[in-house]
């Protein structure tokens, strides 16, 4: 079973929210970023994994639902998951709460590609990497709140890994 692990904490502040007044859909954006980076590290890919080896990861796909608006002062965290490994790629999704109200307020899938950083072409995950990550999709890494049926289930969504990978 899939489990999410914490990886972002955080306001939302005044100078965050639109016109509308509610967080502007670009800072959606960053806190998942941040949340990215954090859990990607817990996977063993760090930034000086990245300069050492000459690789990194990039996003190749993103979808993002919005479910609930966020307000100036609102205290969140993000929540995340691996649900799909390849060779060379993974899928993972992340879940933005209201840490008041314990609501949704959105949610993102993002398929990220392993890279020769120097070649810019896509290059297997290193496989203590992958251990880590097929290890947290089965349940044995990181027990915290399990993931949403559509996905335990396998569904890929939009996402093609083998496509986005290929390189």
């Amino acid at each position: 079973m899939t489990e999410f692990a914490l990886t972002y904490r955080g306001t939302v502040y005044p100078w965050q929210c639109d016109h509308m007044g509610h967080m502007n859909s670009m800072w959606y954006v960053g806190k998942f970023d941040e949340a990215s980076w954090q859990f990607l590290a817990r996977l063993g890919l760090t930034r000086s994994l990245f300069r050492e080896q000459g690789v990194g990861m990039v996003a190749v796909e993103q979808h993002i639902e919005y479910k609930r608006e966020l307000h100036a002062g609102d205290i969140v965290s993000v929540r995340s998951a691996i649900v799909e490994v390849t060779d060379k790629a993974l899928r993972m999704v992340h879940e933005m709460r209201n840490d008041e109200t314990g609501e949704l307020t959105a949610k993102t899938t993002i398929v990220g590609v392993h890279i020769d950083s120097k070649a810019r072409k896509a290059r297997s995950l290193p496989a203590d990497v992958r251990a880590r990550a097929l290890m947290m999709i089965t349940g044995e890494i990181g027990r915290t709140v399990s993931c949403d049926s559509e996905l335990q289930a396998g569904s890929s969504g939009p996402f093609d890994l083998e496509r986005s990978a290929a390189g």
